[in-house]
């Protein structure tokens, strides 16, 4: 079974540029963690999906034992897997992480919606 988790995750990571695994979706967050998560990067201006785990304990336990990283939310970003904002939040502040954005989204043709000065 958790092959086929696993197939399920490389398939969604593959189909986002920015992917969050969190409590809850985007529209309605189930956890302060991923509320932040959401908010932050929606300051960015890039398009980004929230896919919701909190009741999916076995893809749960997959996305932690492919991460090696315990907690929610997850943040993928061009495939790869990123942490939460403990660690996207000094990538903002040095510029590593609209770096990372420009690059992850010039390949695909999206400018970000907000321009950050």
């Amino acid at each position: 079974m958790s092959d086929a988790i696993r197939s399920e995750i490389d398939r969604e990571v593959a189909g986002h540029p920015i992917l969050v695994y969190g409590k809850g979706t985007k529209e309605a967050p189930r956890c302060g963690f991923t509320l932040e998560t959401i908010q932050f990067f929606s300051s960015f201006g890039y398009p980004f999906e929230v896919i919701d785990v909190l009741e999916n304990m076995p893809k749960r336990e997959v996305l932690a034992a492919m991460t090696d990283w315990p907690t929610l939310p997850k943040v993928f970003i061009a495939g790869e897997f990123v942490g939460d904002t403990d660690i996207l939040g000094p990538m903002a502040e040095s510029g590593e992480l609209q770096s990372l954005l420009e690059k992850t989204f010039a390949d695909r043709g999206v400018k970000p919606t907000i321009q950050l000065h």
